[in-house]
């Protein structure tokens, strides 16, 4: 199971994500949050890269134990269909938000 530490933000997206992408291809399918405590629109950039290299690889990937703060920005972008997150990630739309 692949952690990214305690921070997934703009400044070390770079780092993090070529790690994640090294664990999918090593066969890692759970990607564990239990230790992010602050992450940033570049956390979903994160995880929709992670996304697609997985299914690149035809291979599962869970995200588990997401952080609220992270859980709200999927939910902002509305991306959690995409993520593959369902309940585990906040998939419950806003409806107070535009939808375009």
């Amino acid at each position: 199971m692949f952690q990214p530490g305690a921070s997934l933000t703009f400044d070390n997206a770079n780092t993090v994500l070529q790690a994640g992408l090294q664990a999918i291809a090593g066969g890692q399918a759970v990607v564990d949050f239990t230790g992010v405590t602050i992450a940033d629109s570049s956390a979903v950039a994160t995880l929709l890269a992670w996304r697609r290299a997985a299914q690149a690889r035809a291979t599962p990937l869970t995200f588990a134990n997401l952080p609220e703060n992270l859980r709200s920005l999927i939910a902002l972008y509305d991306v959690s269909v995409l993520l593959g997150a369902g309940s585990s990630a906040g998939s419950s739309s806003r409806s107070d938000l535009p939808h375009h």
